[in-house]
């Protein structure tokens, strides 16, 4: 292997740990060939499994450790608990540059907080921001904050803008990021003080990195016309809370259609292949893997309901952003 990305992994976070991490390991590493993973956990659980899924030897390491971070730890608590937790313990081969990312499907906020204690923030970034990848009409956005900061100044939201940019550059490098400010309405009159700063600070000022278009509307967000949707972190979990349950709904309400009575088995049978790309569409799993954007380190929180595929498509992205060199495109235009 000519220079492997290492990735270190918090194999007992989330449900269904640490079976759904090893075998997203798996999944993941016959479709990428050049990824070493640091697997974080306890081994009498973890060794079976890596039997069992029939991943190579040369491919990971495990670090052994019995306590782990729960699910209803608070994050101080979680800090406390020591640092010998599995999540810890992934976080801090970072700091110590024995690994290039971190991928968790643990308690959330404990990953924010712990990861804060160990890494430091890029230089003239005030705070993180949690970002994550949304499909539209014209291909994907990268839409942020998504709840590591209630309250924003205009100032983080420019950070963000630059943030999410560098973020989308990193994975679809042949893509210009065009930024938008999610907001109640399109006219410039429209929104709260911040909102309209942040408008005149992106407005004044030309960004080779990105275009500025404006604001943007919660319902216009899956169009495609802008790609980066930036919003404080109370505004974008709302957004975020929603799209989910609305794509969830509408799924369950086409297969509750199509399988009520014989005409619609019947019309599934013939569209397979189309419900198959709508379904796809809207399938969460695959556009699993938000990046907590503002640390010197790449952190990657993968949901912790999701399935094998779904973490396999967190480490996925994690080696795309890797790859794409995301922290030194933030660190390159950023002021």
């Amino acid at each position: 292997m000519n220079n492997p990305i290492i990735i270190a992994i918090d194999a007992m976070g989330g449900d269904n740990s640490p079976d759904k991490v090893i075998e997203g390991i798996s999944i993941h590493s016959k479709l990428s060939h050049e990824v070493i993973y640091k697997i974080f956990g306890n081994d009498v659980l973890i060794n079976p499994l890596i039997k069992k899924y029939n991943i190579s030897n040369d491919r990971y390491y495990i670090y052994h450790t019995d306590k782990l971070v729960h699910g209803d730890d608070t994050a101080l608590s979680a800090a406390k608990r020591g640092k010998d937790t599995s999540l810890w313990l992934a976080i801090e081969s970072l700091k110590k540059n024995d690994a290039d990312a971190i991928v968790s499907a643990g308690n959330t906020g404990a990953l924010f907080l712990i990861s804060k204690l160990n890494l430091k923030m890029i230089e003239n970034i005030d705070k993180p921001a949690l970002s994550a990848l949304w499909p539209s009409k014209q291909g994907m956005n990268v839409v942020l904050d998504l709840g590591a900061n209630i309250e924003c100044s205009s100032k983080n939201l420019l950070d963000f803008s630059i943030m999410g940019s560098a973020l989308l550059k990193a994975l679809f490098d042949d893509i210009k990021p065009k930024v938008a400010l999610l907001n109640i309405g399109s006219e410039e009159i429209k929104g709260n003080a911040m909102i309209k700063d942040t408008y005149k600070l992106l407005n004044e000022h030309k960004y080779s990195l990105f275009d500025f278009k404006g604001y943007i509307e919660g319902n216009h967000i899956m169009e495609g016309n802008v790609n980066v949707i930036v919003a404080d972190g109370f505004t974008g979990n709302i957004a975020l809370k929603t799209a989910e349950g609305t794509s969830n709904f509408i799924i369950a309400e086409l297969k509750k259609a199509l399988s009520s009575n014989i005409i619609g088995k019947f019309s599934s049978l013939l569209n397979f292949n189309n419900l198959k790309k709508f379904k796809n569409k809207l399938d969460p799993r695959l556009y699993n893997g938000a990046i907590l954007l503002g640390l010197d380190k790449p952190v990657i929180k993968s949901h912790g309901s999701t399935d094998a595929i779904g973490f396999a498509n967190s480490l996925k992205v994690c080696e795309k952003t890797i790859r794409g060199n995301l922290i030194n495109q933030i660190k390159d235009n950023i002021s």
